[in-house]
């Protein structure tokens, strides 16, 4: 069925349904086996298989590389029904559309021609960057070292999200100037050690947990300093946590409302002899409902920012280039709170429409809140008002970037 069939809305421009038709079988396929991994804890390494084998984590590789030449609002759209489906996985891919991103920005043509056969390939990237414990604000503990024609890279990192499904992984770092940097390195080279360790009681199957790189050989053309790396990255990543958001309002949506048909059972106080027939139940979940589609249509409008940036990116322009960032920046800002607010109450709500059988183990409903809620914690909602109050107020631009650590 086509997204505006499912009431959804028209996706973004008219060959949409085109590109997700290529696509959709899988996510039926991983949306099958979800709740069973989720009860299991099994990693997702099959689904993930999956989309790399049909190439979907080159949809930004241009048409003229051999790529889909996805625009940002498609992709950010895909995502959206690749969460519907397991939100998991489009988290444990999320290093990689910002590291793929990255690429398609780049002004090297030796650092195209190196990363886009990869891509199109089907070869994934992780990500390495945050640090814990006694973490620096200015700079990486984890440091690359140069000798001769030689590189490698020394250090620890968590919230290493999906390098363990991945072949390379990028890596936030420090040169021996105390430079930053980013390095990738690969997956399966010595001295990388990826461990499942990730106990947060959302997102569980993401991998998120601890990467050590134990002087890991990387090649010298991999490593690039952090200032070329393209400038809308920040509120690309946490686009994708927001369009991670409205697939989980969509299934949950989705969960809710079949549950509701299938119910036979009811109160002696209830209006109606059926819960289909319940107008305050239906009236949970139409509100379940227009969350989710609220949400996805705030994704899409912010994604429309992010590609208005990604034009400027070759258009020559440096002033409208980074007007052009700051607006993706503060779209995504002033969404952040909206849609996480939307779906944390969706995700609440839909418990009110059914019995207490729903709060079965086997029922898995709990997933939806625990998964919007991980997510939800990411990037410091309580932050992004004040950012954007601070524009609206001072004019004040936005930080693009930002780390975590002892000031």
């Amino acid at each position: 069925m086509t997204q505006i069939g499912s009431v959804w809305g028209g996706g973004p421009g008219d060959g949409y349904e085109a590109l997700a038709r290529r696509f959709r079988p899988i996510f039926q396929r991983i949306r099958e086996g979800a709740v069973e991994r989720e009860l299991s804890r099994t990693l997702p390494h099959e689904p993930i298989a999956w989309l790399k084998e049909a190439r979907f984590g080159a949809l930004r590789v241009p048409r003229a590389d051999g790529g889909s030449g996805a625009t940002l609002p498609e992709l950010f759209n895909l995502l959206i029904e690749l969460s519907e489906a397991d939100s998991n996985v489009t988290q444990a891919l999320r290093a990689h559309f910002g590291f793929a991103e990255d690429i398609v920005n780049s002004r090297s043509p030796a650092r195209r021609a190196r990363w886009l056969p990869r891509l199109l390939d089907g070869e994934t990237t992780g990500s390495a960057w945050t640090e814990t414990g006694q973490a620096k604000q200015a700079a990486f503990a984890t440091t690359v070292t140069r000798a001769a024609d030689r590189a490698s890279v020394t250090g620890s990192k968590y919230y290493t999200t999906g390098s363990l499904f991945a072949d390379w992984i990028d890596i936030g770092a420090s040169g021996e100037d105390g430079q930053s940097l980013s390095a990738v390195v690969s997956r399966h080279a010595p001295g990388v050690n990826v461990v499942d360790d990730w106990d947060g009681f959302g997102q569980i199957l993401t991998a998120s947990g601890t990467t050590v790189f134990a002087e890991a050989p990387v090649a010298p053309e991999d490593v690039v300093v952090d200032e070329d790396r393209f400038r809308y990255s920040a509120a690309f990543y946490q686009l994708v946590h927001l369009a991670t958001l409205a697939g989980i309002g969509r299934a949950a949506a989705n969960d809710v409302a079949k549950a509701v048909g299938e119910r036979r059972r009811s109160y002696t106080n209830a209006p109606a002899p059926l819960p289909s027939q319940d107008a305050q139940v239906l009236q949970v979940v139409g509100r379940v409902r227009g969350a989710a589609y609220s949400a996805g249509a705030i994704v899409l409008k912010a994604a429309e920012a992010l590609q208005r940036a990604f034009d400027q990116r070759f258009a020559g322009d440096e002033a409208a280039e980074e007007q052009a960032n700051a607006i993706a920046e503060l779209e995504v800002a002033q969404a952040q709170t909206v849609v996480s607010n939307l779906i944390l109450d969706a995700v609440t709500l839909l418990f009110d429409a059914l019995g207490a059988s729903a709060t079965r183990r086997a029922a898995a409903f709990d997933r939806y809140w625990r998964n919007a809620r991980t997510l939800s914690s990411h990037n410091p909602r309580i932050y992004k008002d004040r950012i954007v109050g601070d524009f609206a107020v001072n004019g004040t631009p936005p930080p693009y970037q930002w780390r975590i650590g002892e000031a």
